[in-house]
This record gives structure tokens, C-alpha cells and sequence, in this order.
């Protein structure tokens, strides 16, 4: 399973079926999940002057991954930011319907207010999510050494500040403040890349103006 569809079910509650944060900052945020996937299979790299490079264009035998490949190296010389907002826009559409297809989410809609049309993904089969879930609590709880792929995941969390979403601080009796500071640690481990630490850096600061945008919006619209 893809690192961004891990990432999806972790950000979408399981009963609701809705997002648990906004969803501009969740589209940056799996954009640079399939971003930091390509890079750590060193699909793509970045240069001395922080520019994206493709230095493998063979198939990645995904289709998703694929169509991100291709979207990158035709950006290749950019900034890692100047991607995520590219490859994020219609993945959480394209995840959701694989994830539904694969059974593990039930895909619902209806309107509200009567008029307004809203699609929710509630958890038909939660085991895999369940399992992803159990390796991210062992690394931020039980402080375990992540896999590379585990440490990526906490990094995605922590870059748009959700981890105390996927794991209760008041359960493990932490503070959200130790919680957000072992997943800062995780984040900045050996584990990574420069290439892979820059995506990330760079997406953090992608979906924190994508989360300014949002909620200036809702300010201008309530003016």
C-alpha cells in the first residue's frame, strides 16, 4: 500500500468517514507523501542547489506513483514546494476510490442542508489501518526505532501537526506537546535522505500556506 494511502486512512476518521484536518492541507500532504515515496525509492533526488532530479524514470509498478513520476520529472529544476501542490490535487479522490475498491473503506454520500451534495469514507475493514496505527503509537510511545517507512509517516503527521490524531497523548500519558516533540525527533532522525528531508521540509511549508489560505478564506467569507 502507498505511503499516501496510509496516510489518508490515518487522517480520516474511521466512524465519520470525514477528514480530520482541512482539506487543503490534507491534499499537500499526500502530494508530498507520494513525493518522499519516489524518494525514498530513489526515483527522485535533489541536487546541490536543492532542485528535483529524476534520475530513474522506470515503472514503479504502481499507476498512481507512476502518474506522479511523470508529473515530476517535468518539473524537474523546481523546488520540491513548487510539486506537492501539483500532485496533491485529485489523489485524495483517486485514493479514496482504490481504498473502497480494496474493501477497506465504504464510500457514502447524501447532501447538507438538503442541497449541499458531501461524500464521507467510513472504515469497512480497519486491520491494515489498525497495524499502521500499532507501528506509529510503538515508535512515539514505546520510543522503538522506526523503519524508514514508519519514520516518513511520522514525519508526513508531524509536518501537518495531526500526530495526537492518530495517537492519544492523554491515553499514553503524554502531553501533546512531548507527543508533537517525539514525533519533531522522529522527523529529524538519521533515517532520512537530504533529498527526502527536503521534500518534507518542503511540504510542511505547503500545507501551512495552504492552511493560511483556507482560513483566510473562511475569514473573508464571513466579512
Amino acid at each position: 500500500m502507498l505511503l499516501a494511502e496510509d496516510l489518508l486512512l490515518l487522517l480520516t476518521d474511521d466512524a465519520t468517514g470525514k477528514l480530520v484536518i482541512p482539506s487543503a492541507q490534507a491534499d499537500v500532504a499526500l502530494g508530498g507523501a507520494n513525493l518522499v515515496e519516489l524518494t525514498l525509492m530513489a526515483r527522485v533526488g535533489i541536487d546541490d542547489r536543492k532542485r528535483i532530479v529524476v534520475p530513474d524514470l522506470s515503472p514503479t509498478g504502481d499507476q498512481i506513483l507512476d502518474a506522479a513520476l511523470a508529473l515530476v520529472s517535468d518539473r524537474q529544476g523546481k523546488k520540491p514546494k513548487s510539486v506537492v501542490g501539483p500532485l496533491g490535487k485529485h489523489l485524495r479522490a483517486a485514493l479514496y476510490d482504490r481504498l473502497v475498491g480494496e474493501g477497506i473503506l465504504r464510500a457514502e454520500a447524501g447532501k447538507m442542508l438538503g442541497v449541499i451534495p458531501v461524500h464521507r469514507w467510513p472504515a469497512e475493514r480497519a486491520e491494515h489501518e489498525a497495524s499502521v496505527r500499532l507501528q506509529v503509537t510503538q515508535v512515539l510511545v514505546q520510543r522503538t526505532t522506526p523503519e524508514p517507512r514508519t519514520a516518513a509517516l511520522i514525519s508526513l503527521l508531524h509536518a501537518v501537526k495531526s500526530e495526537h490524531r492518530v495517537v492519544s497523548p492523554q491515553e499514553h500519558g503524554l502531553s501533546k506537546r512531548e507527543l508533537a516533540a517525539r514525533a519533531k525527533q522522529v522527523a529529524e532522525g538519521d533515517w532520512a535522505s537530504a533529498a527526502v528531508r527536503q521534500a518534507i521540509d518542503d511540504m510542511m511549508t505547503a500545507a501551512l500556506a495552504a492552511s493560511t489560505a483556507a482560513t483566510s478564506g473562511a475569514v473573508a467569507g464571513s466579512t
